[in-house]
This record gives C-alpha cells, sequence and structure tokens, in this order.
C-alpha cells in the first residue's frame, strides 16, 4: 500500500498574465497509508485542484508530490504509473464515461494496465458487484443510465485498476440513502480490509463525520484546519463563518446542552447521538 503527501504545494492558473489565479497556497498534508481522509471546503476553496494534484492530472506552480517519498514528478515519463496507483474519480461521471458499454468503460483501466482478459474479466465482475451495478445493464451504453448509476460506473472503473490510493470526489452525489450507505459503506470497508489510503471530497458533513478518519478543511486556496471528525466539528462557529457547517447532530446536542441536559457535544453522527441520549435517560 501507498502514503501521499502535498509538501509546500502552491498551484497558480495562468501564471504570468493578467489573469493569474493562485489555486492553493503553500498546503502541507499527508495521506498516511490506509487511511481514510476527508477534504471538505466550499465552491472555489481548492478542492478539486488538490484532488487533480493527487494523481499527476495537474502538475504544480511549486511544492512536491510525494508518493511514498519519491516527487511524482521526478520522471515525468512515468506519470502514467502514478494514475495506476493513485485512482481518481472526478465530480462529474459524465467526464468520465466514454465507452460503448458499461462493461467496456469499466475494463478501459485494467486493459492498459496490459492485464490477461482473464484478469481483466475478473476486476470487471468484482468492481462491477463492489458498486452495486446490475449485472443486466453491463452490456447497456453508460450514458442511458441514470445520474446514480453513472457515478458508480465510474467508480467501478476507478476500483478495477485496484489503486493503493482512492481519490474520489463526490463519490454519493445523486444517491439515495441506501445507495450512500452501499457505495460509501463499501468503499470504507474496501479501504480497511485492504489497507487503501482513501480521499473522499464531499459537500455532506453527515458523510464525512460518519466515515473518515480525518478531516482536511480547504478555505480560499489554504489549509484551514486538519484533525479528527469532532475535533473539526467543534470549531462549527468559525466553519459558519466560511460558509461551512457541522453535522446537524452537533447542532442538536449543542441545543440540548444549552438547555441543561447534560449529553456529548463532540457526537458527529446519529449513533453517537443515540448513545449519549440514551446514557443521559438512564441516569
Amino acid at each position: 500500500m501507498s502514503s501521499l503527501s502535498l509538501k509546500n504545494i502552491s498551484v497558480v492558473y495562468n501564471e504570468n498574465s493578467s489573469f493569474s489565479k493562485k489555486a492553493l497556497d503553500n498546503i502541507n498534508v499527508d495521506f498516511p497509508e490506509g487511511k481514510i481522509i476527508g477534504i471538505i471546503g466550499k465552491t472555489g476553496s481548492g478542492k478539486s485542484t488538490l484532488a487533480s494534484l493527487l494523481n499527476g492530472l495537474i502538475q504544480p506552480t511549486s511544492g512536491q508530490v510525494l508518493l511514498d517519498n519519491k516527487d511524482i514528478w521526478e520522471d515525468p515519463k512515468k506519470i502514467r504509473d502514478v494514475r495506476f496507483k493513485v485512482g481518481l474519480s472526478f465530480q462529474y461521471p459524465e467526464y468520465q464515461l466514454f465507452g460503448e458499454t458499461v462493461r467496456e468503460d469499466i475494463s478501459f483501466g485494467p486493459k492498459n494496465m496490459g492485464l490477461s482478459e482473464k484478469e481483466i474479466a475478473e476486476r470487471v465482475n468484482a468492481a462491477a458487484l463492489f458498486c452495486g451495478i446490475d449485472p443486466k445493464v453491463m452490456n447497456n451504453s453508460p450514458f442511458e443510465l441514470s445520474g446514480g448509476q453513472r457515478r458508480r460506473v465510474a467508480i467501478a472503473g476507478i476500483v478495477a485498476m485496484d489503486p493503493s490510493i482512492l481519490v474520489l470526489d463526490e463519490p454519493a452525489s445523486g444517491l439515495d440513502p441506501v445507495g450512500r450507505e452501499e457505495i460509501l459503506g463499501g468503499i470504507v470497508r474496501n479501504s480497511k480490509e485492504r489497507g487503501t489510503t482513501t480521499i473522499i471530497i464531499s459537500h455532506s458533513m453527515e458523510d464525512i463525520a460518519k466515515y473518515v478518519d480525518r478531516i482536511v478543511v480547504m478555505n480560499k486556496g489554504s489549509k484551514m484546519l486538519d484533525d479528527e471528525p469532532k475535533k473539526v466539528f467543534a470549531h462549527y462557529e468559525e466553519l459558519e463563518k466560511v460558509g461551512l457547517a457541522a453535522p446537524q447532530v452537533t447542532y442538536m446536542m449543542h441545543a440540548l446542552a444549552e438547555k441543561g441536559i447534560p449529553v456529548n457535544t463532540q457526537a458527529t453522527t446519529i449513533s453517537e447521538a443515540v448513545e449519549t441520549i440514551t446514557q443521559t435517560l438512564k441516569k
């Protein structure tokens, strides 16, 4: 498995022109092996730019992207190998799908890895099963599917390459609650079982609170907070000032505490809220 780090990373678009814009400003973030890291921030905070850096889709203006302590741009000719190790799923699946059939689309990555037909078929079937794709649609065009189904196909195409690091931009967007649990729950189980480093970018504070080990908060191209979920959401008033929020459970716990009910205000998930409220009632 692999670790990933950003060291003193800055990204400036249209550098040396009157339209130059600094998207990231001296970012330092570590993504340790086997951990699930959430990245949050309002639109324009630098989240998507950061994601594009992680597998070499774009090159930093300054600083280093380190994969297993080696700069991925040390030899630009090997950047293709980096993309097999660091799988990136974009926010909008229609930008990522181009195969004539769902099966062809999922198999694109494994084919480019030079795998045998047998191994390609095994990976495609396993990835489709993992992402909850109905076998009946495998020979259909991905563009005939709903937005939620296309998202599953896009993620399956990444999973089929068996990367040691997964970067998922809004992986559960467009899915109903059951679908969100299937995809995100499956991603977490896969990460834990295989030791995969997983980076999830999401606008859903509930999803982030429930599934990740650590949260990186981005604001205007800079890293604002970087800590475990409970400690990050304890700064909910600061998050509100930059257009973000804590999970609804956090607000509920603080409202109860303000009324003198001794609950754990660090609860961030429904299960934690139920536990602390139950304990309080027993007293």
